[in-house]
């Protein structure tokens, strides 16, 4: 059995940093997913929605080339629209990781800012 301080140190410096670095890896990996960032990147070129236009059967360059570019406009419109919730994303991530590292590094200062705290109040008292 270890003293109550001891027990303290351990949970404040080394339980709860470890499982705050737990959530933090938690949190980037399910904005990853529904971002849906590594399918989004798979499937940049793809048609929105997947929509196509058929080019039918025999050949008929007029109903070809229509076609051409109808599914030339349905892929660039996938690509665009694709291009900002991939940036939404990893935007998110950026968050993520800039609040993660504040409230790590605040979770390890909480007791020097107690402390601290402590000191400046019985300095106003006095």
């Amino acid at each position: 059995m270890q003293n109550i301080v001891l027990q303290w140190v351990s949970w404040q410096f080394w339980e709860m940093p470890r499982n705050i670095l737990k959530a933090w890896k938690n949190f980037l990996k399910y904005n990853l997913e529904y971002f849906s960032v590594p399918l989004l990147l798979k499937t940049f070129f793809s048609p929105w929605r997947r929509y196509q236009a058929s080019y039918g059967k025999g050949f008929d360059l007029g109903k070809y080339f229509e076609a051409f570019l109808s599914n030339l406009i349905f892929r660039s419109l996938g690509a665009f629209l694709r291009s900002f919730l991939i940036v939404g994303g990893l935007l998110a991530e950026v968050f993520i990781l800039f609040a993660g590292t504040v409230i790590f590094f605040a979770w390890l200062a909480v007791p020097a800012f107690l402390i601290a705290g402590f000191l400046f109040g019985i300095q106003v008292i006095l």
